[in-house]
């Protein structure tokens, strides 16, 4: 009887850490696939709205467009509303407690990534020349990357 009730114990214990170990690695997978959408939808975002701004720049300095001017800075700041949308969630789902310290310091790589990639995108209208204008839009997209690549190490 005594061996009974002792092999009830040790299952019962045995099933309780199955269990945690199984909600635990429910809960980071749930987090790992929360973070794949957000931070793939933010680099979409801004990539959509670098492009939004590069036409803004190519109208201003005599390139023709269906769009009026107007038309596309209203899309732009749309698209800039959209990004800064993301980049709250992206502030959302970084870090955390589960992090530790060595995915804490890459969180905030990943997130002061995000920022400059969205201030370099928000210089591209303001090129003065074209050598600037390209260099600014070269500039954006290797941030983005940047910012893709951070990302991915803190999924």
């Amino acid at each position: 009887m005594v061996g009974t009730l002792l092999g009830v114990g040790v299952s019962h214990v045995f099933q309780q850490r199955a269990l945690v170990r199984g909600e635990r690695f429910t809960r980071a997978e749930q987090l790992r696939q929360e973070r794949l959408q957000v931070y793939s939808s933010f680099a979409g975002a801004l990539m959509m709205y670098r492009r939004a701004q590069m036409e803004r720049w190519l109208i201003c300095n005599g390139g023709e467009f269906e769009e009026s001017h107007a038309a596309l800075r209203a899309r732009a700041f749309d698209l800039r509303v959209e990004v800064y949308e993301g980049l709250f969630r992206v502030r959302l789902v970084t870090g955390g407690a589960q992090a530790g310290p060595e995915g804490a310091a890459e969180a905030e790589a990943a997130l002061e990534r995000a920022q400059e990639a969205l201030d370099c995108i928000t210089r591209i209208p303001k090129a003065e020349g074209r050598e600037e204008f390209l260099a600014f839009c070269t500039e954006a997209k290797e941030a983005v990357n940047d910012f893709v690549a951070l990302a991915k190490n803190h999924l």
